[in-house]
């Protein structure tokens, strides 16, 4: 296992709520851009802390970039008094490292909701990540992100340049680089805890659908499933009112 990064956090909702709740953002992105829901999540009485991952925000830089990298941040990453955590929320590549996390330290969450997770990444979905963050970095304008997402809230449009600009250009190209292949299907298979999935529409854009998603939900009895309709890989962005129904209906 790698030695663990200690990473920054950001919250909301009062510290002394009795459920807490950890945030994982994807590849390219940032604590902040979950704010939508961090922000719901205090409305319904829980304390939810997000971080910046390695590499992203303002989070230590490092060499490796493995998912068992960003997994060992989060498996030492714990609540402030300790103990665990009542649920973990990861998107994409922090779903995946969540993933690995909960599967190697199962008293680390009670919990787990993944949002589209990066489960497996073949040539063809790792291609079109690597053309959009290469895309993201060649123009980090807030007028190109609303040209691209004219549905997403003005505050993400200010949140998706700031990741950019404060991630690791070089962090983000060798996350790729060093996950190949990038395949956590083991340790979704392992998973001790109740695990919810809440996909993308495949018509839209979805990394966890088809046979990787019928795989998955049949190898282990505690992972269930619902999709947020008409929404792409980024479903609290694109969808945010319905992403956080199925969130709440995940934690209920």
């Amino acid at each position: 296992m790698p030695a663990p990064l200690t990473l920054p956090r950001i919250s909301w909702g009062y510290p002394t709520a009795s459920r807490r709740a950890l945030l994982v953002h994807g590849l390219g992105s940032s604590a902040a851009l979950m704010w939508r829901l961090g922000d719901a999540l205090a409305a319904e009485g829980w304390h939810a802390t997000a971080v910046d991952l390695r590499g992203h925000g303002d989070a230590p830089r490092a060499l490796d970039y493995s998912v068992g990298a960003y997994s060992a941040d989060l498996a030492a990453s714990l609540p402030e008094d300790g103990g665990a955590w009542d649920a973990v929320i990861g998107h994409s590549l922090g779903a995946a490292a969540a993933t690995v996390a909960a599967a190697n330290a199962p008293e680390w969450t009670r919990r787990l909701v993944l949002i589209d997770p990066a489960i497996y990444v073949d040539g063809r979905d790792a291609a079109i990540i690597r053309n959009s963050q290469e895309r993201a970095f060649a123009d980090a304008r807030v007028e190109t992100v609303e040209q691209e997402h004219p549905h997403w809230h003005p505050q993400d449009h200010e949140l998706k340049v700031d990741a950019v600009r404060r991630a690791s250009a070089w962090a983000i190209e060798q996350t790729s680089v060093q996950n190949q292949p990038w395949d956590v299907r083991p340790e979704a298979t392992r998973l001790a805890v109740p695990t919810h999935v809440i996909g993308a529409d495949p018509e839209v854009y979805s990394l966890f659908t088809g046979d990787v998603a019928a795989e998955v939900l049949a190898s282990n009895p505690l992972i269930t499933m619902s999709v947020v309709a008409s929404a792409g890989h980024s479903l609290h962005r694109d969808r945010p009112d319905e992403s956080i129904r199925h969130l709440v209906e995940a934690l209920a």
